[in-house]
Parts: structure tokens; sequence; C-alpha cells
């Protein structure tokens, strides 16, 4: 199966769509999809070309996106939020000719700078679903094109260096489409899609899974508490996919009746503090199913199944994943220990774009290496211990920072939490520990040094504590924890 078939996957007079005021069955879905097509082929677009996508959340994207992909050319989405500048690293990076945009964009002169002496077509992304006279119908793609040929090329963030593309085959997106069974989508199911289209966590759970189904996606550019919680009462929202920032918000602003139609409340993108999950659930008496992947992943790699999630818990492996945790040698840890986690499966990436050196070192011995570190309980669900990258080693033990922002989490006041390492002379590292505070509240440092020893080694407390207004997020709601180091070193606060 191919990504743009899923146009298919519900019954033509059944609702797919509903952009704001704008509604689309799946025999309008259909439609918008073709006449996209043929747009972008009379535009020149050909198999194996690279098109970007520049947008917000929006039925058009979908439109564009299903358009681009049915063509046997790479979409390329890239998110709105970035500098020109890492804009135009993108475009020159993936050889992009061709950008559906929803406004203007800047970057001749920055591509120019760069060495990327192409002239890029852009085209009006609102328009590409409207049937223009005069189109004569693209060809079908060749009857030798395969589900493993290329389908997206998703750029990773960049936190250690430039941006990587994790090429994303048809067959990637679709198995991991599959490997959602336990997540119990119906055709009447309606999902809302508020995470941005452009990263994977988004794309996948949030549109391709439930077209999978036939299911309705109802589409919000952005988030925003109150038009969220408005959308799933008015619409009747059965399953929302988020990251832990926004549960954290509905819960202070939702009612429990606002949230009476939910069945499913799924979590990703970063860890989700226990807190912030049995706040939640206390409030509105719905779990939350915490999932774990990357974009290299498709991304599902791991989710607790519906009705049956583990608070804390990534959930266990989703179909069709092998899996193994291993030490600094290679070697598969003791039951119960902490290792890496390498996985293989049909979701897993083809490589990373003209890198090859990369891919390699990503790929070792057929394992794909997330750079996790995870353990398993008896029950085969998992646990992110911690990012290998940001574990701190100090005095040659090893701290992993989420056990102790899990614990800083839970004190009054404390509204988000990162600890990171900082070098220290005699140790080589120390954790530094940056956090906001809930309205109104004020916490004694003294106090919250005492709480963490009375629950943690020694070696494990922060060195210093920095009070910050609010944590700088990602796009998708991680913790930049790279972006803190770099802008908010500030005097520690007192005892």
């Amino acid at each position: 199966m191919l990504v743009h078939e899923l146009a298919q996957g519900g019954q033509p007079n059944d609702m797919a769509i509903i952009d704001h005021e704008r509604r689309y069955t799946y025999e309008d879905f259909q439609g918008a999809v073709t006449a996209c097509r043929d747009y972008l082929y009379a535009k020149g677009v050909r198999q194996g070309d690279r098109v970007a996508i520049f947008s917000r959340n929006s039925a058009d994207y979908v439109f564009a996106y299903f358009g681009i992909v049915s063509l046997g050319a790479m979409a390329v989405p890239i998110n709105f939020q970035l500098s020109l500048r890492e804009i135009a690293f993108i475009i020159k990076d993936s050889g992009a000719k061709h950008i559906m945009t929803y406004q203007p964009l800047e970057i001749d002169d920055i591509l120019w700078e760069m060495g990327y002496f192409v002239q890029t077509v852009r085209h009006d992304i609102a328009k590409c679903g409207i049937r223009q006279e005069g189109l004569s119908a693209a060809p079908p793609l060749p009857e030798d094109f395969s589900p493993q040929n290329p389908c997206v090329l998703i750029y990773t963030s960049g936190t250690t260096g430039s941006p990587k593309g994790a090429v994303l085959s048809h067959q990637n997106l679709i198995s991991n489409a599959k490997q959602m069974i336990h997540m119990g989508c119906e055709s009447h199911h309606r999902v809302l899609c508020v995470l941005p289209m452009y990263h994977c966590f988004g794309w996948t759970c949030s549109v391709l899974y439930p077209f999978y189904h036939g299911a309705r996606v109802v589409i919000l550019d952005s988030f925003t508490p109150k038009e969220t919680i408005d959308v799933i009462r008015r619409e009747g929202i059965t399953d929302i996919y988020v990251v832990p920032s926004m549960c954290s918000l509905i819960t202070r602003l939702g009612t429990a009746e606002d949230m009476k139609s939910l069945r499913l409340v799924v979590s990703g993108g970063t860890t989700l503090p226990q807190k912030i999950a049995d706040d939640f659930i206390e409030k509105f008496g719905v779990s939350i199913s915490e999932g774990y992947g990357l974009s290299e992943t498709s991304p599902v790699v791991t989710m607790n199944p519906a009705g049956k999630a583990k608070v804390g818990s990534i959930g266990p492996m989703v179909p069709e994943i092998e899996w193994r945790l291993i030490d600094g040698d290679g070697r598969d840890v003791p039951q119960g220990e902490a290792g890496e986690l390498i996985v293989k499966g049909p979701n897993i990436m083809l490589g990373y774009w003209n890198l090859p050196e990369a891919t390699k070192e990503a790929f070792r011995d057929g394992w794909f290496h997330t750079g996790d570190v995870a353990r398993v309980d008896e029950d085969g669900y998992l646990y992110i211990v911690d990012r290998l990258k940001d574990m701190i080693i100090s005095m040659g033990e090893n701290i992993y920072p989420r056990e102790v922002e899990e614990l800083i989490y839970k004190f009054p006041g404390i509204q988000e939490a990162a600890v990171i390492g900082v070098e220290d002379k005699l140790r080589g590292q120390a954790g530094a520990c940056y956090y906001s505070l809930l309205p109104g509240a004020t916490i004694n440092i003294r106090e919250l040094k005492k709480y963490l020893q009375q629950n943690l080694a020694l070696y494990k407390i922060p060195r210093e504590f920095h009070e910050l207004d609010a944590l700088p997020r990602t796009a998708t709601g991680k913790i930049a924890k790279r972006m803190i180091l770099k802008h908010f070193k500030v005097t520690p606060k007192k005892s």
C-alpha cells in the first residue's frame, strides 16, 4: 500500500477532514488529492523530486502531501517556526526545487550565499487542492513503483549539529500505522490533529493512522488551550495525541464535562512527568497512554495499549519490531537493568539523506541505535531512563537527569524542571537544575534540597538551581536543554 492511497480509507460519503469551517468527505478528499497531483505534474514535478511543504496545519497540507507522494516525489516537511537560514539549509540539503508554502518565503538571497543556484518554484498551498481548468490528468505511477520507494524526508531537530534528513518509505509509514492496532481506532472515531503536521509524531499518529481506519481527522492549525478544549467538546473528539505540556494546560483549564467524549489520550514527543499524568487522570478520569518513538522510526516504537496503560512506562513494543537493551560493549543487559534500546522493523528509516557515514553509525550490525537508555519490567513494558547524550557522569557515577526531574516535579510549586550536566572541576560533571514555578508560587531552595536528599543519593543532587520565568521548548513541546545552556546562564539561587 502507498501513503496517498489512504485517501480511499473511508466510505465516499463519510467525513474525512474537518478544518475549522471546511468539511471534506472521503470523496472530496480524493478529488482534492487528484487536483493537486495534476497541478504539480503540470508544473514539472516528477518521480524522485523533492518538494518542500512550508505550512501550518490545514486540510491543504494534507492535500499537498498526498499529491506530492502520489507522483512518486518526496515530501519535505519544514518546521514553519525555523529561521530563514535554517529553512534555506533544508531546501539546499534536500535539493528541493518546488516549495508549497502558505506565506511568502524570502530565502533566495540566503540560498545564493549557500551556493544553491537553483530557481525554486513557489506554489500557494491553499490552491493546490482546487481543480484548475485545462490541466491534463497526470499519468499513473509506473507498475514497478514499490512501497519501499522513498516517500518523505524528515529533518531531525539538529540538537547535536546540522539537521539530518531521515528518509522514510511508503512502507515505513504504512507499517507504522498498522503497528498501532492496539490503540483501537475505528471509522466512527474523531481524531484531533493539533500537533504540527511537519513532525512525524503528529503526522503518523493523528493523520495517517486515523485515515488508515477510515476515521475523521479534525485539524487545528496551532495549540491554544481554550480553542483546543472548545473543539474537543464541540466535535466530540474521541482520540487526541499531545505532548506533556499540552496535558498540563488542558488539566488546568478544562472540565470533566469538556473531556467526556475522550476515549484515548496519547502523549509522546518527550517523557511524560508522572505528576502531569496523575493530575490529568484525577480530573478527567481518562488515563494517558504514553508512547515513544523517533523520526527515524516513523515514529512509533512503543505504545501503552488503550485501557492498559502503566503510568511512567512508554508501554510495550508495538508488533513486528525486534529489540534489545545493550551495554556499552554491545552485550544484552540482565533482566531489569538499563541499557541502550536498539531496534529492527518495517518502520525503521531507509537511512539519512546523503549521509552514508551517519547512516552507518546509526545502523550497526543491522540494528538501529536509538541513543535512549531504557529498562523493561516483567510484563514487557519499557521505561525510558534517559538519553545517552543527556547522562551526567559525576566522579565516575552515572546520573540520569530524568530520575532527578521526576522528583523535582513532585515538589510543591514546581511547574517544570530540567536537569542538565555542567562542567565541574572536582567531579568532571555535575547537575544544574533549571525550573519555573506555578502562578503565584514561591519555593525555598533549602527545602527543595532537603527533599532531594531524602530521596536521592547525594551525588545525584544538582549542584546549582536556577529559576526562570519559563523553560524554552522546541516546536514539538520538548524542553530545549541546549537552548537553556546557551541563553540562560544565570546566578544560582541562594539557599
